[in-house]
């Protein structure tokens, strides 16, 4: 019996300091995305037609301009009636400040920006690094 304890007791702490050592290392993080909200409040007369098409537009954004790293969009569903009238919501998604700082400038952002100008009310954006 005592031989018995003197084996596990050397096994249970070398089982601790593995554990301690995998514990210790440093989870592998996935690198930081930069996301770019955006929101649109449209004016009173535009047309669902005219709305479809700014959609449209910003949805060709991703295969005109290879910074964006993701993108998705959808349209208001809150309950809370806390919108302030915006109905639409664009999630543009970067991999670095650099991928951002080539999309504003870019020539088919700027395409689309003319684009919706007619039909737009206010806008709201805010960036920030997911974590």
């Amino acid at each position: 019996m005592t031989r018995r304890i003197a084996l596990f007791i050397p096994a249970l702490l070398a089982l601790g300091a593995v554990l301690m050592h995998v514990q210790a290392e440093p989870a592998q993080k996935a690198p930081a995305l930069l996301r770019h909200v955006v929101m649109f409040k449209f004016k009173k007369d535009a047309t669902p037609s005219q709305i479809d098409e700014v959609v449209k537009a910003f949805g060709e954004l991703p295969q005109q301009i290879d910074a964006i790293h993701s993108y998705e969009w959808g349209t208001n569903n809150s309950p809370e009636m806390l919108d302030k009238g915006f109905t639409h919501l664009f999630l543009v998604t970067f991999k670095s400040e650099a991928d951002r700082a080539t999309y504003l400038p870019h020539a088919a952002h700027q395409a689309f920006v003319a684009k919706l100008k007619p039909v737009l009310e206010e806008p709201m954006v805010i960036d920030y690094w997911a974590k």
